[in-house]
Parts: structure tokens; C-alpha cells; sequence
């Protein structure tokens, strides 16, 4: 199916969905029925259900290039987008998974980066050298705010004292940001974006982001491969939201324009970043599909 969002926007569902069903794990095929709105959250639970461990948290490569087994916060990052999907339908793993998030939560907070790898095979190696011993605004940020997400149709989720806690850490961060990484960036900006409605010292904080932002909202990604940026869409992916108000007229516009124009001639999206394994730039690829489709719909379809 051809979805024409506007004269300018066009994006092939029926290609998208052919290159799942050739290149993606059984997950991300899921997820994209679910955006397209003939999915089934029951059975896009018993897939991400393979991830799960026994402590209630996420592995086996749920991150793509974190490839052990034992739960991670990167991997429960990717199973509250799940949680996020399936909405109105909820399931107990979520809070579950809170669970999990406090346990592993540092004194102040914050969640480390990661935690130590038992298996570094086919991981990045700043997953696996990573300092479980300090707290990372990065992580705590992007898993706070899609949490938040999911907390707006599961109760259990939104009284958990793990994301009170880590919305606590995470305003106290940025409050204190000078020259944020780009990443960092993102993900306070998406946090306070998801919190902007209930956290009153939210929206000066998001208005005070905006001095980071250059004014077509591409952000070159230290240390990244040649060329990795991060687009407006990556601040600020949801239509309607306050995010959406740091970047001037036409300039989501344009990054809308972009996503959809970059579906390739096999239906899928890629990424922009290096790949540990084989299996994780196919599995990225499956990843930037779902959120391609997400995106564009969400916002002009």
C-alpha cells in the first residue's frame, strides 16, 4: 500500500512490510503490524519475550549490538518501545521491569551505562568497557522517557518509584548541562518532552536546550562514523508535543521529507552508525523500519 501523507510524502507500506519479512527478527515484524494497525500485542509480547530474563529485565541482544545475555538497561530501553506499541494493552512485565531498573539504580538515581558484559561477543565496545560504577544521564534519560510513554496507559508503571527516582536524577542533570554530547542532547530533550505536562521545572529546562541546537536541527555525533548526525526527528519524533516547538517553521517539514525520501528500493530504512555484527546492522535495520513508519504516519499520515 501507498501511503501519501502529503503532496511531497509518500512511503511504500507494502515494501516496508516485504523487507521485514525478509531482513527483520520476528520482533520488529510485529512491531511494524502493530503501527500499521494489524498487529497483535499478545503475540508481539511472546516474541519480545525471548529477550527476557528471570530478574524481570531485558537481554540476548535486544539491543542489537549488546549481544549478551544478562539484562541491561540499553535492552529495557527497547522493550518499553514494546510496552509503548501495544498501547492500550498492558503487561505486567512492565512493571516488572521497573523492578529490575531499581535494583541495578546507582545511590543518586541514575542508571549506569551499562552493566558489567558477560559475553562481549559481537558488542560495541563502549557497551562492553562500559563504568557500571557512575551513572549515565544518557541512558537513564532515554529509558525514563519512553518509559513515561507507557506510563500513559499502564498505572503500574507510572506510580513506580524506579521513575520518579530516575525523573528526579535526570532534571538535576540537565539543569547542569554546558556542552551535552549530542546523544545526551537527545535524549534530555525527549525526557523533559515526555515529563513536560507533569514536571514544572520541565519546560524552562527544554527551553533552555534550544541554545544547543543549531538552526536545521543536525547535530554531528562525536566520536560516530563519518557523517552520523542526529536529525530533528530524533529530538523530537512525536507530532504535537513540546519538543517539536524548538526547531523554526519548515524544519520538521523538511527532516519528514527526508525520512520518508530515504525508504530504500528494498523497502527498509538503515541507519547512519557502525554495526558490530552482521546480525546487528540487519537487526538496526529492522529497528530504523518500525520507527520510519511510526514516525511518518504519526505525523502527516
Amino acid at each position: 500500500m501507498l501511503y501519501r501523507m502529503d503532496r511531497e510524502l509518500d512511503i511504500d507500506t507494502a515494501a516496508a512490510t516485504a523487507f521485514q519479512s525478509t531482513h527483520a527478527r520476528l520482533l520488529d515484524r510485529h512491531r511494524l503490524r502493530l503501527v500499521l494497525g494489524t498487529g497483535d500485542p499478545e503475540a508481539t509480547l511472546a516474541a519480545l519475550g525471548a529477550y527476557r530474563n528471570p530478574d524481570g529485565g531485558f537481554g540476548w541482544g535486544l539491543e542489537p549490538d549488546l549481544r549478551s545475555p544478562e539484562s541491561q538497561p540499553g535492552a529495557a530501553l527497547h522493550a518499553f518501545e514494546v510496552f509503548a506499541d501495544i498501547a492500550p494493552h498492558t503487561s505486567p512485565w512492565a512493571a516488572g521491569l521497573c523492578d529490575w531498573l531499581e535494583s541495578v539504580t546507582l545511590p543518586d538515581g541514575g542508571l549506569p551505562f551499562a552493566l558489567p558484559v558477560t559475553d562481549p561477543t559481537g558488542c560495541a565496545p563502549f557497551w562492553a568497557g562500559a563504568d557500571s560504577t557512575t551513572s549515565s544521564l544518557q541512558i537513564t534519560a532515554v529509558v525514563a522517557a519512553v518509559a513515561h510513554r507507557v506510563a500513559r496507559h499502564d498505572p503500574a508503571v507510572a506510580a513506580h518509584p524506579w521513575l520518579a527516582g530516575a525523573t528526579r536524577f535526570c532534571l538535576a542533570e540537565i539543569a547542569g548541562l554546558t556542552a551535552p554530547h549530542a546523544l545526551e542532547l537527545a535524549f534530555s530533550v525527549q525526557l523533559l518532552d515526555a515529563v513536560h505536562d507533569r514536571e514544572p521545572e520541565a519546560a524552562p529546562l527544554l527551553d533552555g536546550l534550544r541554545a544547543h541546537l543549531p538552526a536545521d536541527g543536525r547535530v554531528p555525533v562525536a566520536g560516530g562514523a563519518d557523517g552520523e548526525s542526529l536529525r530533528p526527528l530524533d529530538f523530537a519524533p512525536l507530532p504535537d508535543r513540546p519538543a517539536r516547538a524548538l526547531f523554526g517553521p519548515g524544519v520538521v517539514a523538511a527532516d519528514l521529507r527526508r525520512l520518508a525520501a530515504e525508504q530504500r528500493p528494498d523497502g527498509g530504512w538503515a541507519v547512519d552508525f557502525t554495526s558490530y555484527s552482521p546480525a546487528a546492522a540487519l537487526d538496526w535495520r529492522g529497528h530504523a523500519t518500525v520507527r520510519a513508519v511510526s514516525v511518518l504516519l504519526a505525523s502527516g499520515g
